[in-house]
């Protein structure tokens, strides 16, 4: 009984420290001093739902593209948008998941799919446009998942890690539920990308306590490698097999 009361404390303490954005924001809704101010809070809030639609565009840009029905678009986007939240929280020890608590988050994602449902023909038209959803939803997850597990007590060593599977997770869903190797063992730099954006985010926080500055320099330095490797071609080394032809 007493291991159990220590284990519930514990994950009410996680909660409430990835819960205070969330809550600062709805203070600072309510707060007649800053009516029709964006504060730090919102803005904060803005990005993690922002990084949920970029990524649930882009699983739901997979599922058009794998020629699955409604349900089929919006469950691919729905889990990528909201799965790398979700194992972020299973392994800081929030649970639920704040997913499941919190409607914005699964609200969002599903609109997403659903747009992209509907509107899919102008979104095909432009080039790469699942590439720049996704890296942009790389890079937000990347830098917001190291930040709150940073917040909630974790290590630096923790926080870059759970940053990074926090930005990773949700394409490993997609790609798995559309029976494709994860994009994470192939693409460019995919990883890479999301370890700078958590690794930054961590520093600039212990640096400046100011999530939201830490959120968005890690989420841009990562989107930034995420887009110029793609660009540019940057892999990292490959094995070479005798007798490959590109060897």
């Amino acid at each position: 009984p007493a291991s159990a009361q220590m284990v519930r404390e514990l994950q009410r303490v996680t909660l409430r420290a990835y819960s205070a954005s969330l809550l600062r924001a709805s203070t600072a809704v309510t707060a007649p001093a800053t009516i029709g101010a964006v504060t730090p809070s919102i803005l904060y809030e803005i990005l993690q739902l922002a990084g949920i639609l970029a990524f649930a565009i882009s699983g739901a840009l997979v599922g058009v593209r794998r020629h699955l029905d409604m349900l089929g678009v919006i469950v691919v986007g729905a889990s990528t948008g909201v799965g790398g939240g979700i194992l972020r929280d299973m392994l800081i020890g929030v649970h639920p998941p704040l997913s499941f608590l919190h409607w914005q988050n699964l609200s969002v994602a599903i609109a997403g799919s659903l747009v992209v449902f509907f509107l899919h023909p102008g979104f095909t038209r432009i080039k790469h446009f699942e590439i720049v959803f996704d890296a942009f939803g790389l890079g937000l997850f990347s830098a917001n998942g190291a930040v709150i597990a940073a917040a909630s007590g974790q290590s630096t060593l923790t926080s870059i890690l759970v940053g990074a599977i926090t930005a990773i997770g949700g394409g490993v869903i997609r790609d798995v539920l559309v029976n494709t190797v994860p994009g994470v063992l192939t693409r460019e730099l995919y990883a890479v990308s999301a370890l700078l954006g958590a690794g930054s985010a961590v520093a600039i926080l212990a640096l400046t306590g100011d999530d939201t500055l830490a959120s968005l320099v890690g989420g841009a330095l990562a989107v930034t490698l995420r887009l110029t490797s793609y660009a540019r071609g940057w892999h990292l080394p490959k094995a070479r097999l005798s007798g490959d032809p590109t060897a």
